[in-house]
């Protein structure tokens, strides 16, 4: 069980992302937006929004928080995607609360890719 995040599995590239927002599906986890694309290999984007969160440390704060729930929860997932996750409240929740939905959207991928 490896609980790492490396650098190959985070997703970079404008092209990849604006593939993903281009191509990808939708789906809503409260209070994530996930972006979802099938994909040769698993690679995630986490992003906070400067116009809800005007402090960097804020933002900062939200991403890690989202990049940890996702490492503790990914290898739960069947199938390999292309994953943006949107952070969508305008108020900073706890950390069960993302961890929470990025389990719930793991779940969700893992319904579609059996289906």
């Amino acid at each position: 069980m490896n609980n790492n995040f490396p650098k190959y599995e985070r997703l970079c590239g404008q092209l990849r992302i604006a593939d993903l927002y281009k191509r990808g599906k939708r789906l809503v986890a409260w209070p994530l937006r996930v972006t979802y694309l099938p994909s040769e290999d698993t690679q995630v984007l986490v992003w906070a929004a400067k116009a809800l969160f005007k402090h960097a440390v804020e933002r900062n704060r939200l991403r890690r928080q989202m990049r940890e729930a996702w490492r503790l929860n990914k290898n739960k997932l069947n199938k390999h995607y292309l994953i943006a996750f949107n952070y969508m409240d305008k108020t900073m929740l706890g950390y069960d609360a993302i961890e929470k939905a990025v389990a719930k959207t793991i779940n969700k991928l893992n319904e579609e890719a059996n289906s």
